[in-house]
């Protein structure tokens, strides 16, 4: 596909590592002629410094060949303005990123009015992933697959567990679940375990299963299941505000602490459900106040990742559920994992893989079949969907007779709304969707499942 990406910031920047390493002709355009330098140099891409709402820019970077325009400026207006006049100049596929809340009640009005294929809110989306973890507390990290009927969950083996020491060939049968450990994470390797794999308390494990069947096999090894009832949230920027609105709809009880006097006045005309107290969130005597050691959960959400990452620190010994911290930077990632902290979420890394997906979905429709992919274990897996078509060469055949490749594992078959843990009798059919997990990254089609 020819993609071209206006905007190289970190998600500009994320996009253009990802859709150029899968085979994708990719142009970028930015105002900064050293930014351009820098990610055409790293990438091998084309690179154009100028405007991305210039026609002439435009024109430059062949609009008229283009498959799909990803406006993810700064401005939301220009992001907008360059969606409206790239439709113009072609019949392509338009993604803006929006981040001001006065547009999100009107997103689908100014989508569809403009003519975009989508509009992409980080905040929003961050938020969302947010909620999904208080209502799951056990959960480091939740993935859905085939419109919600299958989840991956990804949770840490606590001390005592009584699922540590089995080998995984056994775990199903003793824990009489129906799930399947699909990745494995000890001591920073990586592994897609096999049935000889033994489970060790401190093991990051990811499971795939329907919804129900996780929530059996998470009650069965006794960890908490039920969503948070509580929750302090310390920053009242635009993810705040989207979280507590979702939160408040769900009965849980928030507290705000905000230290700028007129946005917390804000908060407290848009949020009159919630408490919001004005104030510092990095005064530990403030947080006792406000009796943070009474809470279920804590959301460290300010604009600094440094301060997010101590309140954290500290929230974890106060907290009894659940602590998820905001980060904005990606530079770090190996230090900040070394730190052992509970939920990380990173808002622009959240709107690239939504971007990212959407960019695969239109891939599907013109040759790749790749339904949704989500990237796992910083990056080191992948989780991929595939769709099972008429002309499928696999179909029939049973996964004991598949030589796949090393380091990839069929995880599970979703059938006419059915979920599958499949075993080696199991086969595809036409319609299935078929779940697979793997550390070789850039499948584009099942048939690579294949070792040849």
């Amino acid at each position: 596909m020819k993609i071209i990406i206006v905007g190289c910031g970190k998600v500009g920047t994320a996009l253009t590592a990802q859709l150029s390493k899968e085979d994708n002709n990719v142009t970028v355009i930015d105002t900064d002629y050293n930014v351009i330098r820098n990610v055409s140099n790293m990438y091998d891409v084309m690179g154009i410094a100028g405007n991305g709402a210039s026609y002439s820019v435009l024109q430059e970077a062949d609009i008229e060949h283009a498959d799909l325009m990803i406006a993810v400026t700064k401005s939301d207006e220009m992001n907008l303005l360059c969606c409206v006049i790239a439709k113009q100049a072609a019949d392509c596929h338009t993604i803006a990123r929006v981040r001001n809340p006065i547009y999100r009640e009107e997103r689908d009005f100014i989508r569809r009015k403009l003519g975009l294929s989508m509009i992409i809110n980080p905040e929003h989306a961050a938020a969302m992933e947010i909620a999904r973890l208080l209502r799951f507390p056990s959960a480091i990290e939740i993935d859905s697959f085939s419109r919600g009927r299958v989840e991956m969950l990804r949770f840490k083996v606590p001390q005592n567990s009584r699922i540590a020491g089995y080998a995984l060939k056994d775990l199903s049968r003793a824990i009489q679940s129906d799930i399947l450990v699909c990745a494995a994470e000890r001591n920073d390797e990586v592994y897609i375990p096999d049935g000889n794999f033994v489970i060790r308390q401190g093991d990051s494990l990811s499971i795939i299963a329907a919804p129900s069947n996780a929530v059996d096999f998470f009650r069965r090894i006794g960890v908490r299941m039920n969503q948070v009832h509580s929750t302090m949230i310390v920053g009242g920027g635009d993810i705040t505000y989207y979280l507590a609105k979702s939160l408040e709809s769900t009965g849980v009880d928030v507290k705000i602490i905000e230290k700028n006097r007129s946005r917390a006045e804000t908060l407290s005309e848009l949020l009159p459900r919630a408490t919001v107290i004005y104030g510092d969130g990095s005064d530990r005597e403030l947080l006792r106040e406000e009796c943070i050691q009474d809470m279920d959960s804590f959301v460290a959400c300010t604009d600094m990742d440094e301060e997010n990452i101590i309140l954290s620190l500290y929230a974890k010994n106060m907290v009894s559920t659940k602590v998820v911290t905001k980060i904005n930077h990606l530079e770090f990632n190996d230090v900040i994992h070394t730190l052992n902290l509970d939920s990380l979420i990173y808002p622009k890394h959240i709107t690239a893989e939504y971007i990212l997906q959407y960019v695969r979905a239109m891939k599907n429709s013109i040759g790749s079949n790749v339904e949704t992919l989500y990237k796992l274990m910083d990056d080191r897996v992948e989780a991929l969907e595939f769709q099972i078509h008429q002309n499928c060469r696999l179909v029939g055949i049973r996964l004991q007779d598949m030589k796949t490749r090393p380091n990839l594992l069929v995880a599970a078959i979703s059938r006419q709304g059915k979920v599958i843990i499949p075993g080696g009798q199991d086969s595809f059919e036409v319609g299935d969707s078929v779940i697979v997990v793997t550390t070789v990254t850039g499948l584009q089609d099942i048939h690579e499942i294949l070792s040849e």
